[in-house]
């Protein structure tokens, strides 16, 4: 072998490396000790019930299975070659650990938390973007924050958007205009209440009045940019004037969008006026009425004075005054994440542990969610430890309505990211050392970005909105205008440079992780076609088939990238050696990440001796078609 022996030679030596560098054994032994309680409670449930207990999966599947619910995407042919050929009993638990540290991880954690928080690139409608904000999501999930200070994080955010502290506050730009929306949004992700229903009636299926949800948003209430008035006559003056310079014009625009379009101000006035329309007894249409937490431990604000500290408030309600629903959400959504299906469905609407169907389970991961901090990374490595996690495949109905039956992973389709990230893991090889995609926050005047003296859109935001006064603005607007005149003439000055460091973009068809290309991906993009979420609603992805997959696989990205090109990662593999059946084994390993059965061998042996060399790519062809392929074992 002259290719092929080498990279799964380099991949030993970097699994040896990160064992001489791993964190001290005790976290995993800790995990360990954890995921023994939960296989205890699992198998009285089975004892319980006179249910036979499944058999522990082969290694093929579960190396499989760990990177698809790891990090996202199926290992290569190294990687998989690597831990089948490697003799040591303990090798599924380390396998879970380099996982779990890899980057891979927090790109997979990034695309579950884009969908959970409806995180998009921009907005119809709305003049500014949503990059900083992006950014810093998939920074949190890199540096594991957790879940309670995440939560905190969002839901009492404030400052410049433009910046790497107050960028969270997308998390309400998102929803600009729409405050009952995104309050909704806020109890549906975090304590999986769903109270939208209330916004307009008595929840009829429920125990969530009108009263109650408009008293929770009066936390939220009083959210607005900041004044545009030092601006508004300068504004209406380049805008109504056809004779006005152009170039005025795209400086404006520039302030009008990205600062003031963009900008975020209220901490929450703590009280709230009902609708016109409210129709209960208890309170009267318009009436001004206080801050006041529906459940969990009472919390109060005045309905006679504005507070500015009212989302403040709330998120210390939600993380750590709503008993133990906080924590048994998140720890449900993990166990789904991990497992395929909620301790209790849907996972959107809180069930006490007393009302699932194994209480002490749901109890202990809850409490195991307290005593971990919040921690999801180590919250997962508990679970993906336990033996429940390695029991053969489910194809069938869970036997329990509402709820996981612990009768192995359910079998499902894999999402789209996971997909995409397989796909592009055949065709140049592990996808996870590609750069991070970047934030830009140039500024830019008639779509060129100009430096203005080293100046970014974090500085001019700073700068614009301490401006009180129309005579204050225009001064510093006529300031701004000569500068970029002067760039733009070419007498710029030492912020030249700045304006020419592109931040790292990537464009929708590029082979780098789900993470890193637009969000969402365009419709005509394989992403789209598999059932990304278009970020409307929470949670809003879909995995069902249709005809549009079918014809994606045959005739677009796949053929053409992957089939047809002799250039892939996966042909590479075939180097070093001319003997069909080695060649069948491997493709085999790096599609299926499995050697092929007797039968299979002797299929594809057929198919060489009928097609030749047509033989390989018609093998990458079926194999990746194949629902082996496309479904999480």
């Amino acid at each position: 072998m002259k290719s092929f022996q080498p990279l799964i030679v380099a991949f030993s030596v970097a699994w040896a490396t990160w064992l001489s560098a791993a964190p001290e054994k005790g976290r995993s032994e800790s995990a360990r000790a954890a995921a023994l309680k939960i296989d205890g409670f699992v198998a009285g449930w089975y004892r319980e019930e006179k249910l036979e207990v499944p058999e522990i999966t082969d290694d093929a599947t579960f190396l499989r299975r760990a990177y698809l619910v790891t990090v996202g995407r199926i290992p290569t042919v190294e990687e998989a070659r690597f831990f089948l050929e490697l003799q040591d009993p303990g090798k599924r638990s380390e396998l879970v650990d380099y996982l779990l540290d890899s980057p891979g991880y927090g790109s997979h954690m990034s695309n579950w938390a884009f969908d959970l928080l409806r995180v998009t690139d921009d907005k119809p409608g709305f003049p500014g973007n949503f990059d900083a904000y992006r950014a810093w999501v998939r920074e949190a999930v890199d540096a594991n924050m957790h879940w309670d200070e995440l939560t905190t994080r969002l839901v009492a955010s404030s400052g410049n958007p433009w910046s790497e502290s107050g960028a969270a506050v997308g998390y309400y730009l998102r929803d600009r205009g729409m405050p009952l929306d995104n309050l909704a949004n806020t109890t549906r992700i975090f304590l999986g209440s769903r109270m939208e229903c209330a916004q307009c009636h008595d929840d009829p299926f429920g125990v969530t009045e009108r009263l109650d949800f408009y008293q929770l948003a009066a936390f939220t209430n009083g959210q607005q940019e900041v004044s545009r008035a030092p601006m508004k006559k300068l504004w209406d003056e380049v805008t109504e004037d056809e004779q006005r310079n152009s170039f005025e014009r795209s400086v404006a625009q520039v302030i009008w969008d990205d600062v003031y379009g963009m900008s975020f101000k209220g901490g929450g006035k703590g009280r709230i006026r009902l609708p016109d329309d409210y129709q209960y007894r208890g309170a009267e249409p318009g009436e001004m009425v206080g801050a006041r937490t529906p459940f969990g431990k009472t919390v109060r604000l005045s309905e006679r004075d504005d507070a500015d500290d009212g989302r403040e408030k709330l998120a210390e309600w939600i993380t750590s005054r709503t008993g133990d629903q906080f924590a048994s959400v998140i720890a449900n959504r993990m166990w789904k994440h991990v497992m395929g299906r909620g301790i209790y469905e849907p996972i959107d609407e809180y069930q006490p542990a007393e009302k699932t169907h194994l209480p002490g389970l749901m109890r202990y991961l809850t409490r195991l969610m307290i005593d971990l901090d919040y921690d999801l990374k180590e919250f997962q490595r508990v679970i993906l430890n336990t033996k429940t996690f390695q029991f053969v495949p489910n194809p069938e109905p869970p036997k329990v309505a509402g709820g996981d039956d612990f009768h192995g992973r359910q079998l499902e389709r894999m999402s789209a990211e996971q997909i995409w990230d397989s796909l592009i893991t055949l065709v140049g090889g592990n996808p996870d050392g590609k750069a991070h995609r970047g934030v830009d926050r140039r500024i830019r005047i008639g779509g060129k970005p100009v430096s203005l003296g080293g100046k970014d859109l974090e500085q001019l935001y700073d700068e614009v909105v301490q401006l009180d006064s129309e005579s204050e603005f225009r001064s510093y607007f006529a300031s701004m205008v000569a500068e970029a005149r002067k760039e733009h003439d070419g007498e710029g000055g030492g912020g030249a440079m700045m304006m020419n460091e592109s931040p790292k973009r990537y464009g929708g068809n590029e082979q780098v992780r789900a993470s890193e290309l637009p969000s969402p991906a365009p419709r005509d993009h394989l992403l789209y076609l598999f059932g990304q979420s278009d970020r409307e609603v929470v949670e809003g992805a879909s995995r069902e088939p249709n005809v549009g997959q079918v014809l994606s696989l045959m005739n677009g990205f796949v053929q053409q990238q992957l089939v047809q090109n002799r250039g892939a990662h996966i042909y590479e593999g075939l180097e070093g050696t001319r003997d069909p059946r080695e060649r069948i084994r491997r493709l085999y390993i790096a599609i299926l990440n499995r050697p092929p059965g007797e039968d299979e061998m002797s299929w594809m042996m057929d198919e060489v001796k009928l097609s030749g060399d047509e033989a390989w790519p018609n093998m990458v062809s079926a194999l990746v078609m194949s629902s082996e392929f496309l479904f999480v074992q």
